[in-house]
């Protein structure tokens, strides 16, 4: 722990120095709150005043319009950047801390639809859109005490269903020869609510690779849905579900078009009790991801990578049980038990045919303890049984305590695993043998508020890996040596004027194992910009990013600087007219070694409540 404690104290003198500058910033999307509720830092939800977990939140207004993915809104906010493999729907990393997303649990609606196929378990952010999203939380360092495996680095919950209740339509369209259309309603009385979004999505698009011309094109459809409703005082009965199908144009090699389909199907049906000492939940859910690709090789006139489907099939079945009781006026019990099932199945004219399946049961509960006002504790233990590495034991510590007025620390401790997936148990050159990676996290926050004004906050984080798996020339195997990413995050935010705001963030992060660095983790990631009210009906924003000190295998990626601008006209008090612009001044940048990434571009779009 020697290198934690003088990471700390390090890290503790670069906040003391630069806090007072980040308090001239402001997020001006993001507007704290005491009484601001989060679903993710808890395993009941909790106000984010109260926990100790460090959660990023962002709403409905924030979360981009029609043709903006999820990954680029994410990606401006402290701690957590990307890469991406060309355009939109191209394949996409989300990292936090400056761990990939393997290391990512990922929920929408309450469905996981991370993808037990891959050869990691994770989720690719790649085609995701941000239309419909009304929150979006990151919870951050490792969270497996309340969601198990893959939660090393954090997790992200979307919420599509949450919004105000009525209709509203956007259509957009603008560079590359995008459009997009979407429509959303929802419904609700006082007994229950119905909501839904359906959106399209299309891109003629650029070559993803570099050393390419032709562009690839990208096309979605999606739908979410969601309707729950009182069956009694004391009984609701709530069901979820998503859809999401693409087809995507890529380079595979040099000179080789190749197409990749993905369909996602998920459904989660749940019934809440509220007993007089316990609130029960009990839930059902399946989410179901398939996803083929096509290579044309005609080119060269061999047979290497031969021109019939590769397949992947990914299915998981999940059942949830979650009791609530308060002990006392200051202590709250949640406990409960899961159990998921998880298969995958690949067929492949390279590779042959590989399959495998597994199951976890688990048992999980947190204590939450107010022993007075300001000062809140957490502790969360979770006991995982698996069914090809065995048994494993996750705790998290966690505290809140607002020390005075407007001043809050917070700390974390915590530890996690990742279960080996099953590719890397049965795939073409999986192992058996592998055992689970296991992490330990800790953190140290602490945050000044200005009333109404704004805030500013920094944040030490360290994590360290043990065990981790990945590719060893010839297969999968435990990688020798401790993997450790730390770091410090700044942010804040500051309302100048009724007219102004400022916001902003800073994060550096090292991430290495012994001394090889990770590839494609920014070291230095800095958010600025300027939010200003021009009218009574015009808005605009200014954002400018600089991401430095990129390595991309041994190569070093360039440092670039981004800026991107919009403006909105409120035609009338239900239309509103609006232009994105993003890239400026056309910086030629990489995130992804030999991958382009869009040029200067804009977007025009039109949206209408009801």
């Amino acid at each position: 722990m020697h290198a934690l404690t003088s990471l700390r104290f390090s890290l503790l003198a670069t906040a003391a120095l630069t806090l007072p500058l980040a308090a001239l910033a402001q997020d001006a999307d993001e507007i704290y709150t005491l009484d601001e509720i989060v679903v993710s830092g808890s395993l009941t939800p909790v106000a984010k005043s109260d926990t100790g977990a460090t959660v990023e939140t962002v709403d409905a207004d924030e979360s981009g319009n029609a043709t903006q993915s999820v990954s680029d809104v994410l990606s401006t906010l402290p701690g957590v950047s990307m890469s991406r493999n060309g355009g939109v729907g191209a394949s996409t990393t989300l990292r936090i801390r400056g761990l990939s997303s393997d290391y990512i649990g990922v929920r929408i609606n309450g469905i996981d639809v991370t993808d037990a196929s891959g050869s990691q378990v994770r989720y690719d952010f790649g085609g995701l859109l941000s239309y419909g999203a009304s929150s979006i939380e990151v919870l951050k360092g490792s969270q497996s005490a309340l969601y198990g495996s893959e939660a090393i680095a954090g997790l992200i919950s979307i919420d599509t269903l949450s919004g105000e209740p009525g209709l509203s339509t956007t259509v957009e369209a603008g560079s590359y020869g995008t459009y997009s259309a979407g429509v959303s309603n929802k419904i609700e009385n006082d007994t229950g609510s119905l909501a839904f979004t359906l959106s399209h999505f299309k891109t003629d698009g650029f070559s993803s690779q570099a050393s390419n011309s032709e562009d690839d094109g990208f096309e979605e459809t999606t739908l979410t849905f969601g309707l729950e409703q009182d069956v009694s005082d004391s009984i609701t009965l709530g069901l979820t579900g998503l859809y999401r199908d693409s087809d995507l144009d890529y380079d595979a090699f040099d000179d080789v078009y190749a197409t990749a389909s993905h369909e996602e199907k998920g459904l989660r049906g749940y019934v809440r009790i509220a007993g007089d000492v316990v609130t029960h939940e009990i839930s059902a859910s399946m989410f179901n991801a398939d996803r083929t690709y096509i290579a044309d090789t005609n080119v060269w006139g061999v047979g290497f990578f031969p021109k019939d489907e590769t397949d992947y099939t990914s299915r998981r079945k999940e059942f949830n049980y979650l009791g609530s009781t308060d002990l006392s006026a200051l202590t709250t019990l949640t406990f409960g038990a899961d159990y998921v099932e998880e298969k995958y199945s690949s067929a492949s004219g390279a590779y042959g045919s590989s399959g495998g399946k597994s199951h976890t049961a688990s048992l999980k509960g947190e204590l939450l303890i107010e022993p007075t006002a300001g000062l809140n504790f957490s502790a969360a233990l979770r006991y995982d049984d698996h069914s090809d590495f065995g048994e494993h034991i996750s705790g998290r510590l966690a505290a809140a305590w607002e020390f005075a007025p407007e001043w809050t620390a917070r700390a974390v401790l915590g530890t996690g695993f990742r279960a080996p997936s099953l590719y890397e148990l049965f795939g073409p050159y999986g192992n058996s043998g592998l055992k689970e990676e296991t992490s330990q996290s800790a953190e140290f926050g602490l945050e000044r508020r200005f009333g109404d004004l704004g805030f500013v906050k920094g944040t030490l984080f360290y994590t360290e890996i043990d065990d981790r798996i990945d590719w060893g020339g010839s297969g999968y195997d435990q990688v020798e040596g401790t993997t450790v990413s730390k770091g410090v995050e700044l942010s804040g935010q500051y309302t100048l004027s009724d007219a102004i705001s400022l916001f902003g963030n800073y994060t550096y992060t090292s991430a290495k194992t012994e001394d090889v660095r990770a590839v494609r983790v920014p070291r230095h990631d800095l958010v600025v910009g300027v939010d200003a009210i021009l009218s009574d009906r015009i808005n605009g924003q200014l954002m400018v990013q600089h991401v430095a000190d990129v390595l991309d295998g041994s190569e070093k990626l360039d440092d670039y600087t981004l800026f991107n601008a919009s403006l909105s006209y409120d035609l009338t008090d239900k239309v509103q007219l609006y232009l994105r612009a993003d890239n400026l001044t056309d910086e030629d940048y990489e995130t992804a070694g030999g991958y382009n990434t869009p040029g200067r571009s804009a977007y025009l779009g039109l949206k209408a409540s009801f």
